[in-house]
């Protein structure tokens, strides 16, 4: 009886090579996943099953993961409002985890013997998920015929072809792979240190001109509500979002990052809806926490995207900063008023019942009503005595940068 493995699968060229090389070359019992973390239609999915079939396999599943991986992961990366090198809201990283750890159910749903996917051997990807497949499915077997066999592109098309399996030759200038929190852009112009991508590479068109202000109802953190429209899921308030804020060039860039094998990388992302919605979320925060929430807050999101870019996402500590970010959203309800305009968007301010800018309280740069002038005046006697007192016995420490 032949062994059976399970393939992460997407269709493309490198996993349709996985089916056939898998099946016919070493004799495996092919079954095909796709999880969709919110990048992929029906249709889409229907030609990616229907391919699958043509190829052999002994079955194929689709994963519908689209509001799981938003519980489990995105909502996380809002709370803790993260962008990698301030810059990159993790499109990729966080989808390729929520892929690896359904596949790795799918394994043991499926009493399997081994688990494939197609990374080659240069990104990120291939580590995550390795990593996952190692921890959730130890001693089932890891294999990547793309990353073993080291074959171009040409020699996996040849190879298709002379077992009756046409793919289109021509290679494509951009890389693309579109998910619930933004979609990646790679082409020639990310492989150095210098070029935009063009226009015509963006999936999404710049075709919105003028300025539109639109409303994101916040409640404890999650967004709930677009304008008068509420949402069941969050994940439906951000489809929602991208289609508003697509059309407008908003929330395109170049992420320049260290990989997790130690070289450096850059890849263009458009990412609307996150962009808008993490800065809306701070936006928010920064109103309705204190000072030592929104610095504690900050400290742990940051090492919480980074261990998460890297892959290890099943690292316990990872669950007790999810329930210090969850905790932190309890006062995080409101609204976030955001104008919109081509390539760019500002926020216009907020209202919230938690709103600690309050008048009631004193007017910053005017008045105060909780204090009075003499209470200021101990204050900062007192708030500085320590560094008075340093500085009485170091004398000479304020000409030590003159020398």
């Amino acid at each position: 009886m032949a062994k059976k493995i399970v393939l992460g699968f997407s269709g493309g060229l490198d996993t349709t090579f996985c089916a056939k090389y898998l099946s016919e070359e070493k004799g495996y019992e092919v079954h095909s996943i796709i999880v969709n973390t919110g990048g992929l239609s029906e249709d889409e999915l229907s030609r990616i099953a229907a391919h699958a079939h043509a190829l052999g396999v002994a079955s194929h599943t689709t994963i519908d993961a689209v509001e799981g991986y938003y519980t489990s992961i995105i909502r996380y990366l809002i709370y803790g409002n993260v962008l990698k090198n301030n810059t990159y809201p993790l499109s990729v990283s966080a989808e390729r985890l929520s892929q690896a750890m359904h596949i790795a159910e799918h394994v043991k749903k499926l009493g399997a013997d081994a688990v494939a996917h197609g990374s080659t051997g240069a990104g990120n990807d291939q580590v995550r998920f390795d990593m996952v497949f190692h921890i959730m499915i130890p001693g089932v077997e890891i294999i990547t015929p793309i990353r073993d066999l080291k074959l171009s592109r040409e020699e996996e098309i040849t190879y298709l072809q002379s077992k009756g399996v046409n793919m289109n030759a021509e290679r494509a200038m951009y890389s693309i792979n579109k998910g619930l929190w933004g979609t990646s852009v790679g082409g020639k112009e990310t492989l150095s240190s210098k070029g935009m991508l063009p226009e015509s590479a963006w999936p999404t068109q710049m075709n919105r001109t003028g300025s539109e202000e639109v409303v994101l109802h916040f409640t404890q953190g999650e967004l709930t509500g677009i304008n008068d429209t509420s949402f069941d899921h969050p994940a439906a308030a951000i489809q929602h979002l991208q289609t508003i804020a697509g059309p407008y060039g908003i929330g395109r860039d170049i992420h320049v990052g260290d990989t997790i094998i130690g070289i450096k990388g850059r890849v263009g992302f458009e990412a609307a809806a996150p962009m808008v919605i993490i800065k809306s979320h701070h936006a928010l925060e920064k109103h309705v926490l204190t000072k030592w929430q929104l610095q504690w807050k900050d400290t742990l999101a940051q090492f919480y995207g980074n261990w998460l870019h890297e892959g290890q996402i099943l690292d316990p500590v990872m669950r007790d900063i999810e329930a210090f970010l969850t905790r932190s959203q309890e006062k995080v309800t409101g609204k976030v008023f955001v104008m919109l305009q081509p390539y760019r968007f500002h926020i216009i301010g907020i209202e919230s019942p938690h709103d600690l800018m309050n008048s009631r309280f004193g007017k910053y740069g005017e008045m105060n009503s909780g204090f009075t002038g003499e209470d200021v005046r101990g204050f900062s006697k007192i708030f500085g005595n320590q560094t008075v007192i340093w500085n009485a016995v170091n004398p000479t420490h304020n000409n030590d940068h003159e020398d």
